[in-house]
């Protein structure tokens, strides 16, 4: 039998569940080995054009779209990103306004913001905090 949950889903969102599957195992046994699967897994899905979710705060007076972020308890702002929109929807706050992007473009748009400390990805579930140290080694710069 098909398995039909990627009928209804964006074309750039098809095969982000291998992402959701390597942190999960990540999340069970979180060794250097199953963080470089992880990291490989994000990597392959860069490499095909796959895409994230993010979600975007109204403007302000400057008529500036914001990244959605997340503030750690240790002061640190990060950009959140998800994997699927049941992913997003986890947070069950408001609903927000959201965008694909290209996962490649993402990383190197974080890379150039200095006000964040990286991507948390999927922040409500399936969490990988992806700090700039861990995305240069995702997109090979290290």
């Amino acid at each position: 039998m098909s398995d039909n949950k990627n009928v209804n889903q964006d074309k750039g969102l098809q095969g982000n569940e291998k992402i959701e599957q390597a942190i999960a195992a990540l999340q069970q046994e979180a060794t250097q080995e199953m963080l470089a699967h992880t990291l490989t897994v994000i990597r392959r899905r860069m490499r095909e054009n796959g895409q994230f979710i993010l979600s975007v705060e109204p403007p302000t007076g400057d008529n500036q779209l914001r990244i959605g972020t997340v503030k750690t308890g240790d002061g640190k702002v990060w950009w959140a990103a998800f994997t699927s929109f049941e992913e997003e929807l986890k947070g069950g706050g408001s609903v927000q306004s959201t965008f694909l992007t290209d996962i490649d473009q993402l990383f190197h748009s974080a890379l150039q913001v200095n006000e964040i400390e990286g991507i948390i990805l999927n922040p409500w579930n399936r969490t990988i905090m992806l700090d700039k140290n861990l995305i240069n080694i995702i997109l090979g710069n290290v």
